[in-house]
């Protein structure tokens, strides 16, 4: 078994050399362990440190183009050199690259096909973590929990592992951040994703380089699971917004219908009559619109069907 482990960088030379000093040199279960910087348009000396610690595979982008794209460039890079495992950990030393062994073993004991560490399994490890980052996780975590059905603790997370099959059938868009948007997409795939417990440092004063600000994380984040989840979930996005307008309509048109039988007017609610058809035709097109999204979505299966039959094709996999 070969492992690729990931770094994703954005001017992070002071803190790269210890992220790559506690990366594990031997792990039970893999035979080779190999790294790949993505230096996502560093001003610094990240790359100069990298090629110190003898890092062979550096991928470079001349300009900032975000964690989205930068992560499509590290697996894609990880499956051209053959890897069965990829794990993801930031360049800012804020998670523990020691405990990649405990990260990747669902996935050798074949039980995941993608593991994410969750920083609110262990308590410990948000002590320090800022109250609206905390609010801002739990509501994000809870929304995408509810659009896969499942109960998951921490979906923001950028330390993972991913199978190859996992790797190979990912199809991400998003290019200011990828980590919502791949819990929607491997979840509707049939694929397995298991959380573990990881601990996390976090520094006083620095800043996102992700996003800068938290708001334009929200945002930002906001519009991709939106995206995906219309994308992949077309009945959800579209269907529970049409069964509301639909039945709202209905309850209304019959308030109105047995304010008129009993009283036999409609004033001075007699703008509610055009609310209520309205309502249920608004609902009703929704309706109509879900089933048209529903049909694409099949276009959708089969076109990252034919990537996922390249990329095999292409890494000889």
């Amino acid at each position: 078994m070969k492992l690729v482990i990931i770094i994703p960088c954005y001017n992070e030379e002071k803190t790269l050399p210890d992220v790559l000093r506690s990366i594990p040199k031997k792990i039970s279960g893999i035979n080779k362990i190999e790294t790949v910087v993505i230096d996502d348009g560093s001003t610094d000396k990240s790359v100069i440190v990298a090629k110190k610690f003898h890092v062979t595979h550096i991928v470079r982008h001349k300009r900032n183009k975000g964690l989205g794209e930068t992560f499509r460039d590290g697996r894609d890079a990880a499956l051209h050199l053959k890897a069965d495992i990829i794990v993801t950990i930031d360049g800012d030393n804020q998670f523990d690259a020691s405990e990649i062994p405990l990260l990747i073993k669902p996935i050798l004991q074949e039980k995941a096909d993608m593991v994410t560490g969750s920083r609110f399994l262990a308590k410990k490890s948000i002590r320090h973590m800022s109250l609206l980052k905390y609010i801002g996780n739990k509501l994000f975590t809870r929304l995408v929990s509810f659009l896969v059905n499942g109960k998951f603790t921490d979906t923001q997370c950028g330390f993972r592992a991913y199978s190859k099959e996992a790797a190979l059938r990912l199809v991400v868009y998003g290019d200011f951040t990828y980590t919502q948007e791949v819990f929607l997409n491997l979840i509707d795939l049939g694929l397995i994703i298991q959380e573990v417990p990881i601990s996390v440092k976090y520094f006083p004063g620095r800043k996102s380089k992700i996003s800068g600000s938290l708001w334009e994380y929200g945002k930002s984040s906001m519009a991709i699971i939106a995206r995906t989840t219309r994308d992949v979930q077309p009945m959800k996005f579209f269907g529970i917004p049409a069964a509301i307008l639909t039945f709202s309509g209905i309850a209304l048109g019959t308030f109105m219908f047995i304010r008129y039988i009993v009283l036999h007017k409609t004033s001075p609610y007699k703008t509610f009559i055009g609310v209520a058809l309205g309502l249920m035709m608004i609902g009703i097109l929704l309706f109509f619109l879900a089933l048209i999204a529903d049909m694409l979505k099949e276009f959708r299966h089969n076109q990252e069907r034919i990537i996922y039959l390249l990329r095999k094709q292409k890494y000889k996999i």
